[in-house]
């Protein structure tokens, strides 16, 4: 796998996709930073060698040009964070971005306006491609957020730089994390899967069962499983039409040697609200007119005994509702027994929007060894999926 390092690039244009597709609030200042932060040492790096950066990245859904979803609101974010000054170019292609990146000198950063201002880039153009690839002499991708999805900047350009491609920093570490989980993990291996949804786990429960020694359960998608099993779930979350499927995965789980620990008691409501009333009752015994939102104590005890004899543990989603103050509890204690298994030498993956937004919510950024910035790209790595902007890089 090439990357970064193995490259010199004095005098030369690095064409870089990023991953810029950061929040604003209605004044159009950036509200969360993580991904021009986690963009910056590949920057700088090419910048040190005596190269210079043209920079592309997508901003929201939008439908055409439209001014909202304009990357030059984020050019001062960007210049703030990277300390050098921003140059910006109000089309990604055409006249106006060719003289841009044309003038461009080394230690130079030109920013690309928003790539989705043209549907050829969700097409996967490869004109479009061509056009992009025409800015720069070197291209890197290091936008793992979008790595999974073949549009024209993240997989079909690289066709136009077949010895000049590369991973960024960021997708480098990214990949190797990912790795460290599935293929060079040190055991014994934990998985933590929460949520609403057994349905949107699947693929990665199946992918992951060759490959871990224990599975947690935890969020909403215990109670399919509690019920399955002929337990009493109230009025809690279920999916009724996967019984058999949560049925299925204990019974694959048990064939493969993995020990499968559910929540035994829970925090449950009479209503999906913060200041509804509470009782904690046992996971299988919940009242009608009742609904589990979070992980009991007796549950939390026994999570935090299997997280911290486990030296390799990845995280995705939360054990109860987090963004309720009165069921954050759960992911909360459980985010402690990840820091404190870190602390001691576990390798500890978080990735996937809730637990990341858990993760930022509460503090446990610097205390987890690595919290993925793409949701969909890392579940879809976890589903055992080669994406595409990653195999573009390895052709």
């Amino acid at each position: 796998m090439k990357t970064l390092n193995d490259f010199n690039f004095e005098g030369k244009k690095a064409l870089i996709r990023v991953d810029f597709n950061v929040p604003l609030n209605d004044k159009f200042e950036v509200t969360d930073a993580t991904r021009i932060v986690s963009a910056k040492p590949t920057i700088i790096k090419i910048l040190e060698d005596g190269g210079s950066c043209i920079l592309m990245s997508h901003l929201g859904r939008p439908k055409g040009a439209q001014d909202e979803f304009s990357l030059r609101h984020i050019v001062p974010k960007v210049e703030d964070i990277l300390g050098v000054e921003v140059k910006f170019a109000s089309n990604c292609i055409g006249q106006e971005a060719e003289e841009a990146a044309q003038n461009l000198k080394p230690g130079e950063i030109l920013l690309l306006e928003n790539l989705r201002f043209h549907s050829e880039e969700t097409a996967g153009d490869v004109e479009f491609s061509k056009q992009l690839a025409s800015l720069g002499d070197f291209y890197v991708n290091d936008a793992f957020g979008t790595a999974h999805r073949a549009h024209a900047s993240t997989t079909i350009i690289a066709q136009f730089f077949p010895e000049s491609k590369c991973f960024g920093f960021l997708m480098e570490k990214e990949i190797d994390s990912i790795d460290k989980v599935l293929n060079n993990s040190e055991k014994p291996v934990l998985a933590v899967l929460g949520g609403a949804k057994v349905s949107s786990k699947i693929t990665i429960i199946e992918n992951i069962l060759d490959k871990v020694d224990h599975l947690i359960v935890g969020g909403g998608m215990t109670y399919t499983f509690v019920k399955a099993q002929g337990g009493s779930i109230g009025d809690s979350i279920c999916e009724d039409d996967k019984q058999e499927l949560a049925l299925d995965i204990l019974k694959q789980a048990k064939a493969k040697g993995v020990e499968v620990h559910l929540p035994v008691d829970v925090i449950a409501a009479n209503d999906f609200a913060n200041n509804a009333e509470t009782q904690i009752v046992d996971v299988d015994k919940i009242p009608d007119g009742w609904q589990g939102l979070d992980a009991g104590p007796k549950t939390l005890e026994n999570f935090d005994k299997v997280v911290n004899q486990c030296k390799t543990i990845l995280w995705n989603g939360p054990l109860g509702v987090f963004e309720m103050e009165n069921f954050a509890k759960g992911t909360i204690s459980l985010g402690n027994s990840i820091a404190e298994a870190t602390k001691n030498g576990a390798f500890s993956l978080v990735g996937g929007g809730d637990s990341v937004a858990a993760v930022k919510q509460f503090g446990f950024e610097d205390k987890v060894s690595y919290v993925s910035t793409g949701g969909g790209a890392m579940l879809e790595s976890l589903e055992g999926k080669t994406l595409p902007g990653i195999a573009a890089i390895l052709e």
